[in-house]
């Protein structure tokens, strides 16, 4: 057997598969998410790891833990602060920065405008849900808890830490969100004194990693404690963890499928409360707006590109609450939109003229505007169901719109990408598989397996615990088969090609009156 964890934003949970794949148990614990002004979202390490705890005891319920080769951890890209609080509240549990907390937003501006040559290797610009920003806001605002932090961590990092006492990181943490040069295999001090992060360059890193190694890397057997705390076998091999994005990419991407198994002609595609979008290819190639290109960041010796929305399934379900008093609630409106179309292609029809731009949080890629913001055109003043569904029909279709968006600019770039491998919660939906398939013209595949994040976490583990010989053998050991959606033709596709142009329209309408603004 082995183990895969995932800790997301809402909660921890596990999942223990046999080595071909099969899902022998499953857990799953919620998470507290603290919010406070000024887009601050933390949480607790402490009770991260209790969560993940009760979450492997409830997957290995009738299960002998003896049976286990080996552990894998993912996690969402937060800042992990060992030992000090990063709150304004003081709390010293509250010692997470969660992945979308944009509190150092201002730092990452001024970062971008320094030009800085890592810069490339993020799609030319850097985010706030990156760590360089969120240190830089630590050691501005909260100077004590800088410097009296014993260690900073990427979360799927802590937890391996935590769970083998190991202080490798992944060569995926840190190449994704901290500037790590991993085909350099090195950290750029020029960069980090420019920023005025220069402390972590006079302690040669240390505090955030000196020691970086490949995911699915062994690093050692879980300690004594951890498993106590988790009720497995001490010394059971642990393996270098992904974040959970890219644990979904692994989990998805080996799955069979008529024509090539190329993985460079896949998209994983994860789509949860925010969407990923991640490409692989055998050379570096930058793309404007898009994070990467990253080496050795998910596949084996291939290069990462990475985009997505930091809203997505989120953006589903607030557009739902915004406009309804009381009532049906997402699932509802979802299963209702189903209904309302000869097939799922035609539901579309229903949307009428709503249109929206779902970036509640920003645009990630392809044009990296964190303040980027919503639109939604064609409202009138009914709050029935039809006109609920319609607002998700046309929340969906932006969803779509955007990742169109992003595949174009892979093409201009020479990234072919011919199916969309899809995972995560929101992907579960087949009206939500049909419509990606409509709304950006490419086939869309859906594994059959359960929990491909979870798989991809308990395909880590598989080299480690000697189960398979690399991550290539556990994909093609473990990823099964996958349904196919392909997209519409005809009428359906011109309809969309004309709300894409009204997409668009409406995005930069609204990006121009942004950029006035703030002239």
């Amino acid at each position: 057997m082995l183990i895969g964890v995932d800790v997301g934003t809402g909660s921890a949970r596990a999942g223990v598969f046999s080595a071909d794949g099969k899902m022998l148990g499953v857990g799953k614990h919620p998470l507290t998410l603290w919010h406070e002004a000024g887009e601050i979202v933390e949480q607790s390490s402490a009770q991260i790891w209790e969560a993940v705890c009760i979450a492997v005891g409830q997957a290995m319920q009738g299960l002998d833990p003896s049976g286990v080769k080996g552990v894998g951890f993912d996690a969402t890209c937060s800042l992990v602060a060992e030992g000090v609080s990063v709150s304004p509240s003081e709390d010293p549990l509250r010692d997470v920065i969660l992945w979308m907390d944009h509190r150092a937003s201002p730092e990452a501006e001024e970062i971008n405008r320094g030009g800085y040559a890592v810069l490339d290797y993020v799609g030319g610009r850097i985010s706030p849900e990156m760590e360089t920003p969120k240190l830089l806001w630590l050691s501005r605002h909260r100077p004590e808890a800088f410097a009296g932090a014993r260690r900073f961590w990427d979360l799927p990092d802590w937890l391996t830490f935590k769970a083998t006492g190991s202080e490798k990181r992944s060569s995926c943490t840190v190449t994704c969100k901290w500037t790590y040069l991993a085909h350099e295999d090195r950290w750029d001090e020029g960069y980090f004194r420019a920023i005025g992060l220069g402390a972590l360059a006079d302690e040669g890193f240390r505090r955030i990693g000196t020691q970086i190694v490949a995911p699915g890397t062994p690093l050692g057997g879980l300690t004594a404690q951890a498993a106590r705390d988790l009720g497995l076998c001490e010394g059971t091999p642990v393996a270098a963890a992904l974040i959970d994005a890219h644990a979904g990419g692994l989990g998805t991407l080996g799955v069979t499928l008529p024509g090539s198994a190329d993985p460079t002609r896949r998209l994983a595609y994860i789509f949860g409360t925010s969407a990923c979008s991640m490409a692989s290819t055998h050379q570096a190639t930058p793309v404007p707006g898009v994070w990467g290109p990253y080496y050795n960041a998910m596949l084996p010796g291939l290069w990462l590109n990475e985009g997505g929305q930091s809203a997505a399934g989120e953006a589903l379900a607030h557009l739902i609450h915004l406009h309804r008093d009381a009532g049906p609630g997402i699932a509802q409106v979802a299963a209702h939109a189903e209904t309302l179309g000869a097939t799922l292609s035609e539901t579309i029809l229903a949307a009428a003229e709503v249109v929206v731009v779902p970036e509640f949080l920003g645009n990630r890629s392809p044009f990296a505007e964190p303040d980027a913001r919503a639109v939604i055109s064609g409202l009138g003043l009914d709050r029935g169901i039809d006109t609920l569904a319609a607002l998700y029909l046309g929340g969906l279709s932006g969803i779509g719109y955007g990742l169109k968006q992003l595949l174009d600019r892979f093409d201009a770039k020479g990234i072919a990408i011919d199916t969309i491998v899809a995972s995560g919660g929101a992907a579960q939906s087949r009206l939500a598989c049909q419509m990606l398939a409509d709304t950006t013209g490419r086939q869309v595949a859906l594994p059959g397996g359960q929990e491909p994040v979870l798989l991809g976490a308990a395909m880590l583990a598989a080299p480690a615990g000697g189960v398979h010989h690399d991550l290539a053998a556990a994909m093609a050991a473990m990823s099964g088969d996958a349904v196919i959606f392909a997209p519409a033709t005809g009428k359906v596709a011109d309809l969309h090609a004309l709300r894409f142009t009204a997409f668009e329209a409406l995005q930069l309408a609204a990006r121009t009156l942004r950029a006035a603004r703030k002239a």
